[in-house]
Order: C-alpha cells, then structure tokens, then sequence
C-alpha cells in the first residue's frame, strides 16, 4: 500500500469536499479476483466527478456494520478514462482491513474519498527517450494505469516494465500487459513495450531470476530489455517496499540521476508500499 504523500501541485484541478459534505463517494464493488490465496485485485463504480492522474492513489474506506470504516492507500490499476476503479492488493495476516478485504464481494459498499494523490506521474520526470517502471509486488497497480495512458506512449521511445515478485503465480496482469502491449503496436504510437518478469524464489521459464538492484548492478536487467539505463536519456520511476526504493535511490544516484526538486524535473520518481 502506498505511504500517504501531499497532494500534488501539479495534479489538474479537482473536486474539493465542502466542510458540510462527506469526504468520500459511497460506491459498490463490481469484481473481485483472486491470483492467489493472498493477492487479490477488485473493482468498483467510478463516482462521475473522481478525477485522477495514472501513477495516484486513492483513499479506500471499507465499512463494517459494527464499527467505522477502515481506510488505507491503494494506487489504481485502471486507467484515467475508464468508468470504474480497479485496485490490486495484498492481504496480511491479521490486518483489520486485510480481513474485510478478504470478505469483500460483488455489491458490497466501498468508500472512495473524492481526492487522489501522489508523485508517481510521468509528469514528474524530465522529458527523456526511455521510461523505467521498476516494481514489486502490488506495485505493480500505478504501472498498469500508467500503460494505460496515452501520453506514456507518445511521449517514449521505449517503455520498459519490471515487475519483480516471490513465486510466479504473482505475476499478475500478464496477459492485460501484453494486450496492452498488442494494441498499442497497432496503433501507431511512439513507443514500444518491454516487460520483463522477474521470480525471486524459484526459477521459472521467461523470467529472470535475482533482485532488481543485483540485476541492474550485474547488468543483466539492461541486457534483457535491449535499452541501457543511463541518466542522459532513461527515465525511472520505482514502486514496491522499502529495501527496494532504497537499493535503488542508492544505484540510480550514484549513475547521474536525481529526482524532481523544487520545479526542477528529475529522472527518478518512487512511492513505496508501506
């Protein structure tokens, strides 16, 4: 889940709650799937006035009949311009929301506040050739609704998607990645798509198999996605936990890049997931 960050400067203008008025839309969930015993992804309706930019996250409220609503941060997975809200979560043994979670169908209410938030947009890098999607896990979820958008594709030479996870039954969204992929190469966009799984725990046939920062410092990531990764022309942007963001802020610095600092575009953005 996304650590909760101020709200975006840049973000386009938004719905503001009135002091009178709930904070959050009451909407309903439409599907719920499960990859595994403890990943899984839902959707619900979209309130007409929720506006986002790919790479936010939302507030989600899960109510219960016997006490408040349980709130946390997920990202979403689905695009800007679709007409539903689509997250991918994992749950934790013994959470409170995790056990609602877990119990969640089609039809049950759900608590949308009426702001989104976060740095993870491709608006917040420096303009560059190449756009990295480094994840983990559930950080998968901005990535998916950022190839989703249109101006990723116009404004990239090349786009380049590693989601890293513990067992290859994670590898979520597979199959929407590359009819993604599919019909944006038809579509005579800029850009192309490279997605790159990577399993950490046990070998598995067209991933590689070590920790993103061991791959990059090995070199192995570059050469699998044909493009190099240099601060020049590469842009980053890193979700997942923390080991990650740090592992990586550490390399990507040390090769020449910097994230965005007042008004200055860089060319590495992060969100971590707890």
């Amino acid at each position: 889940m996304n650590a909760r960050l101020p709200i975006d400067p840049a973000m386009p203008a938004q719905p503001v709650p009135q002091p009178d008025t709930p904070r959050w839309w009451q909407q309903h969930v439409t599907q719920v799937r499960q990859w595994t015993p403890t990943l899984i992804s839902f959707r619900i309706t979209r309130a007409e006035g929720f506006r986002f930019v790919p790479g936010h996250y939302a507030r989600i409220g899960l109510p219960d009949a016997a006490s408040d609503a349980v709130w946390r941060p997920f990202s979403m997975v689905s695009g800007a311009d679709d007409d539903f809200l689509e997250f991918l979560v994992v749950l934790i043994a013994g959470g409170q929301f995790s056990r609602r979670m877990a119990a969640l169908k089609v039809g049950d209410p759900v608590l949308v506040e009426k702001l989104s938030y976060g740095f993870l947009t491709v608006d917040q890098l420096a303009p560059g050739n190449d756009l990295w999607m480094l994840a983990t896990g559930t950080g998968l979820g901005p990535f998916m609704s950022i190839l989703r958008y249109p101006a990723a594709w116009r404004s990239f030479d090349h786009l380049v998607l590693v989601h890293s996870v513990r067992r290859a039954e994670e590898l979520a969204y597979q199959k929407d990645i590359e009819a993604i992929r599919d019909s944006e190469a038809t579509s005579g966009v800029r850009a192309d798509l490279r997605y790159l799984p990577v399993v950490t725990r046990e070998k598995h046939p067209g991933a590689l198999y070590a920790r993103i920062p061991q791959l990059i410092i090995n070199g192995r990531l570059e050469a699998a996605a044909d493009v190099p990764l240099e601060s020049g022309h590469s842009r980053v942007m890193v979700c997942g936990n923390p080991e990650l963001g740090r592992d990586m802020r550490s390399l990507l610095t040390v090769r020449g890049f910097a994230a965005t600092r007042r008004g200055v575009l860089g060319q590495m953005a992060f969100e971590k997931y707890w």
